[in-house]
């Protein structure tokens, strides 16, 4: 008890730092989660949370035996697949090769273009999509230049998924790429110099130095990435999806959405989402159990 008092006192404007940050986590991610009872609830407004009558199960039986289920299920976890295998080695290759760049100003360049799109406005984002996949927009004029037909792209439900994923990874690559940019600072200088004298090239030096001085890195967030298999943000779906495209454009987080806020129906839309929590949970302690008995590198 003393050390810790001496401590708070040695350390006392770092702990006032940290009470912001403990206070957004306790007003915005802990005091709501009282609100996930109303799963269990038949819930009414003019009732209250508490005044309203338990349900049970009920809401979680409806949503698994719905025909909506296993369409919502499918097309989350395959646009997260998708993310997965495309998406989240792209910030990994574009930092090696700049790692490879020797030319400060090229390379100091292309971070700037590849950094721009992140902090354009996801809005703004999908208006540029909507309009380039109309008949007269940029990518059909692209298209009729190898001879192709003209067609709205974003009414095709096959296309969907190609479009949302290849526009998520234009406005993220720049900005995922900093943080392996940051872990190849970290690399000891001397194990080049030792792989050279050792007659290894670049790509070798890459392959054998480089990505193992990053694995760390990579597998954390490889883990955090699984953890959030479940999730798509709701917001650039509906933005981009309407009702042609449902089939593979609908995801979880949409459709609590669509139930939540212009249905009305709270209770049944949180049930879904706590489904929805809870397998992402799941697959987080997997996916961190998998790693720490692979490579001995896990989050915990």
């Amino acid at each position: 008890m003393a050390m810790l008092k001496k401590d708070f006192f040695k350390n006392k404007y770092l702990y006032v730092l940290a009470l912001f940050g403990l206070a957004y986590y306790l007003i915005f991610c802990y005091v709501p989660m009282y609100g996930v009872i109303i799963a269990f609830k038949n819930y009414a407004p003019t009732k209250g949370i508490m005044g309203s009558p338990w349900v049970g199960l009920d809401h979680f039986t409806g949503f698994f035996q719905s025909f909506y289920f296993w369409r919502l299920l499918r097309n989350t976890l395959l646009i997260n697949v998708y993310e997965l295998i495309f998406a989240f080695p792209a910030p990994i290759i574009l930092a090696l090769l700049l790692n490879e760049v020797r030319k400060a100003f090229f390379k100091r360049m292309v971070q700037t273009v590849t950094y721009l799109p992140h902090f354009v406005s996801i809005v703004v984002i999908c208006g540029m999509i909507v309009d380039f996949s109309r008949l007269t927009g940029l990518f059909n004029q692209i298209i009729g230049l190898f001879g192709g037909e003209a067609a709205n792209l974003l009414l095709d439900p096959s296309l969907f998924r190609t479009i949302f994923v290849a526009s998520g990874i234009w406005q993220g690559v720049g900005w995922g790429s900093i943080i392996y940019l940051a872990a190849l600072t970290s690399i000891d200088t001397q194990l080049y110099d030792a792989a050279t004298v050792d007659g290894a090239n670049r790509w070798k030096q890459m392959w054998h130095v480089t990505l193992p001085g990053i694995m760390p890195t990579i597998v954390i967030l490889l883990i955090l990435q699984f953890g959030g298999m479940m999730n798509v943000g709701f917001e650039k779906i509906i933005l981009l999806y309407n009702s042609q495209t449902y089939e593979t454009a609908d995801v979880i987080s949409s459709f609590v959405y669509r139930r939540g806020l212009l249905e009305a129906n709270y209770s049944y839309s949180t049930a879904v989402s706590l489904f929805n929590s809870i397998v992402n949970f799941l697959l987080l302690i997997m996916a961190n159990r998998l790693s720490r008995k692979i490579n001995d590198t896990s989050l915990w």
